[in-house]
This record gives structure tokens, sequence and C-alpha cells, in this order.
């Protein structure tokens, strides 16, 4: 380990020898001042991983020479030892960002502890974190050979989640690529799991879990009063990692009392699983009930332009006809502005939707454009890309606002996405559809091994564009490629986020309910 550099600043520095010959000895790097000003020379000439500062020194007081190391070097972290326990010294001193404080008399064993929490902080913590990763890694390769319900899925999924975002911030790429390892595992036999039961959760619903269809009347919809209103973000294309990325902004608003993942629905795309939230059907329903609403994936036009629509015959269905309802789509961020200025005058709704559709509008350019594809290169990257845009949008200052007005805040989303890396060629006629991670069409050539294949669209609820038509599913990372023109289309897709297929990514998604602070 390179040696420590300490600056320790105290007018009676004399009387501290015991502590500094203390330190010395467990290799530390002394250098001491006798003032305020004798101290910003020395940072001038020197550098130093840490300060301690006496707070009540003739001269430059400790709060004074505290202003100035930080206009040198504001990250420098400087630890304040004073005398005086009165508050607005205290609060002074956190103030301008210190990195410890210490009341006088101090022992040896209180600098060292600061000193470790300070400077050895991240290596502790990496050291802890790899080690516990190493004892839950054993724990959940057993998990993944015994999983077999939706709820054991649902609990792997989180704890593979948890275990990701704890490595995260450690420097050990070892350990990280262990766990991405782990969650390939986890795809594969989670593209089966699906395979083998997607079918019959439309049979037995008591075996199923909630998916996209059936999230509004079983999750919205007991969470609605007269007495509160109540406002549902569906924030388009959002994986489970983004929304644990920006909880924390939410957090300052709002306590969580209710978070659940639910399921989407097959294809994983917004045209199907977010028609079916707000219809409360699957698509096959859709297009029969409300041919006029429903357009498939070979029809012109945009696909989800009737939502409003479909949630005003949905709450009909569920006899909510007294709800007072407004939906608003946010695709751009004049129109976040726009409702965020106008947000008051929907306290007089029961229920305000706001489809935010920034994440799904992030990830697709993210195929188009190459600087976003610069900044979203992994599932880290995205995550904190998200992260950035969420702290500066209009939507988190829709959940201030609301927040002030005593909305309940329901936040979910219609589908995930993930990082495909794997071509798997298919061919097709020209009527079939252009997503890389489903295909619907006839006389579909696909290999086996890499999709979910349904020959008969209606067994699981979906529309059949001609009486030959199917569906396939990428599982795993896998993303369809045409064998025409296949190097240039797989050099140019591989590592996008992609949805409409089968990963724990795409289809364990979050619904969380929160009240605010």
């Amino acid at each position: 380990m390179n040696q420590i550099n300490i600056l320790w600043v105290d007018d009676e520095i004399d009387l501290l020898k015991p502590h500094i010959l203390f330190l010395e000895k467990k290799q530390y790097n002394v250098t001491t001042c006798q003032s305020g000003t004798e101290a910003l020379e020395v940072i001038n000439n020197s550098n130093f991983d840490i300060v301690f500062l006496d707070e009540n020194m003739p001269g430059l007081t400790g709060l004074e020479t505290l202003t100035e190391i930080k206009e040198k070097r504001a990250n420098l972290p400087v630890v304040m030892i004073t005398k005086s326990e009165e508050e607005y010294i205290m609060e002074e001193a956190i103030g301008s960002k210190i990195a410890d404080y210490l009341i006088k008399p101090v022992n040896p064993n209180q600098i060292l502890l600061s000193l470790k929490k300070n400077l050895d902080h991240s290596r502790l913590i990496s050291e802890k974190t790899t080690s516990n990763y190493q004892q839950e890694f054993r724990k959940i390769a057993m998990d993944l050979t015994m999983v077999n319900s939706f709820e054991e899925w649902e609990d792997l999924y989180q704890k593979l989640l948890y275990w990701e975002l704890q490595l995260e911030d450690i420097e050990d790429v070892g350990m990280t690529e262990i766990l991405e390892s782990q969650k390939n595992e986890a795809n594969l036999q989670f593209g089966k799991f699906v395979e083998k039961n997607y079918a019959s959760w439309f049979k037995d619903v008591e075996d199923a879990p909630v998916m996209s269809h059936r999230l509004f009347k079983e999750k919205v919809v007991p969470e609605l009063s007269k007495e509160q209103p109540t406002l549902l973000v569906v924030i388009d294309n959002l994986r489970y990692d983004q929304w644990k990325a920006f909880e924390p902004f939410v957090s300052n608003y709002y306590k969580k009392t209710v978070e659940d993942p639910y399921f989407s629905i097959l294809p994983t795309a917004t045209q199907y699983a977010r028609n079916a939230i707000f219809s409360g059907l699957m698509p096959g329903d859709m297009e029969k009930l409300h041919p006029d609403l429903w357009k498939n994936d070979t029809d012109e036009g945009g696909k989800n332009l009737h939502e409003e629509e479909f949630l005003e015959h949905q709450l009909k269905r569920l006899g909510l006809t007294d709800m007072q309802f407004e939906y608003h789509k946010i695709t751009n961020l004049k129109s976040g502005k726009k409702l965020v200025d106008n947000f008051k005058a929907l306290k007089g709704n029961d229920l305000t939707v706001v489809v935010y559709n920034f994440v799904d509008m992030l990830s697709h350019s993210k195929t188009e454009m190459e600087v976003v594809k610069e900044l979203a290169s992994n599932d880290k990257a995205y995550r904190s890309l998200t992260q950035s845009w969420f702290k500066n949008s209009p939507l988190l200052e829709m959940i201030q606002q609301a927040q002030i007005l005593g909305f309940k805040l329901i936040l979910t989303t219609d589908h995930g996405t993930i990082n495909v890396k794997s071509p798997s060629k298919v061919i097709g006629d020209r009527d079939t559809s252009l997503n890389l991670r489903y295909k619907t069409g006839r006389s579909l050539t696909y290999e086996n091994k890499d999709v979910y294949a349904i020959k008969d669209p209606r067994s699981v609820n979906l529309p059949s564009i001609n009486m030959t038509s199917s569906f396939i599913f990428a599982k795993g990372d896998a993303f369809l490629a045409y064998p025409n023109n296949y190097n240039h289309y797989v050099s140019y897709y591989r590592n996008t986020y992609q949805h409409g297929g089968i990963s724990l990514e795409e289809m364990i998604i979050p619904f969380v309910v929160l009240e605010p602070k």
C-alpha cells in the first residue's frame, strides 16, 4: 500500500506528539502545522491524502482555513477537530463538506477509525462485498437448479439484481464476470421455464403471475380512492435495475408501501404489453372486441394511439364510470415541461395517468446514435444514463409537485429491455414483422434452440394475421437476423438494447406504490 500523507493543523501540536507517534508506527506519514496560514502554504507545495484541522486557532480560524482549503483542493478530505460542541460550528463545518467531525479530547483509535472510514472505506467495502457474493454465489447456483415457479423466479432475479448493484462500485472485474455468467445461466433456465409454462398461465389464472392484461384490475384499482388523487406513471421500457437506480431520488419525496414485480406478456413490446395494461385485455381479445383500436404488426400507422380509449372501456367494464381520470403521453421534453406547468389542475382527478416515453426513445436511439451507444455500452452505463436523465427530467418535477399536492404515486412500466449479443438466423417472407426479439409471419425458418415458437397464436391469446401465421420469441441475449447482408446487420445491432423476447430483464418488471412523505 502507498504511504498515506496526513497534514495535522493545531496551534498546540506539541501536545499531540503521542498521537503522531502512534500514527507513524502504523506507517502513516504525518506533517504538522501550527496555524491555518502555514497549512495553506504547505498545501500549495505538497500533496496530502487527508487533513486533521483544529477548529479553534488564533489568526485564521479552523472554519476560515477549511473554506480556503476547499477552494484550493475541493476533493481533499478534511476532518474537523474541536473543543466546542456548539451546533452552529458543527453545521458550518458540515455545510463546507467536511469528511468527519471529532470532539476533543480525541484518542488515537478515534483518529485511526476516521482514517479507515475516509481512506480505506472503498477497499474495505470491496473486500467485504466480494467475500459476501462469493458465499452467495454457491447458493444462487443451487437455487438455479431448483427454481420452479414464477414467485421463485421473481425472488432469484431480485437477488441477482441486488448483487449486480452491490458489485457495481467495486473494482473487481473477475467478480463482475462471474455475476454476468450467472445472469446468462439464469436467463437460459428462465427461457425454458417460460416456454414450458406460458400457455398454461392463460388456462389456470390461479397459478399464473399477474401479467400486463391483469395489472390494472388487480394491482392499480385496489389503490384508487375518491379520498386521495392517484398519479399512475408508466415509464416505457423500464428495467428493474433502472428503477433501482433512480429510486433514491423518489424516496426524497415518497415512501414505498408496495413493491411487487409483475410479468410482461409476450411479445414484450410496447404495442402489445402497454395496450394490454390499458385495455385489460390480451391482444387477441383487443382485436376481437375493439377492431377499430387495435393494429397488428403489418398494419400501417402508430400502434399505441388509442390507450386512453382502451382505458375508458376498461373502467366501464370494471364499473368505475364515476372515476374522474385524465391521460397524458409525454414523448419529448417540451410536453413534459408543459404538464409540469399545469400540474396543479390535475388535483381534481381521481386518477391521472402519465405515460413517459423517454426510456424507450433512449434504448431505440442507442442503435441509431453513436454517442448514446458509447454512453450506454453496458448495463451499468445504461443505469447511470437513466439515473442522470431522471434527476434532470420533468418527471421528477411532477413527482415533487404530486407529493406537495398529496397524490398517491404508482410507478410501473410495460416491459424491460436486454442487451443483445448473440445473432440467430431467421428467414421469413416480406410480411414478417421487423422486431429483432420476436417475429410474426408465415413460413418462418429459425434456430430452434434460440427461440420459443408458438405455432397457434390463439393458444396464448395473440392475434393471427393469417391462417398460417406463427410467433417466435428470442430467448437469452439472442437477436434475430436475416441471412442477407448478415454481417453488416449483426455488427450494427450487436450490443444494443432490444425488447420483444424472453428474458428476466424484459419480463419481470417493477410495480411500486408510494405515499407522500
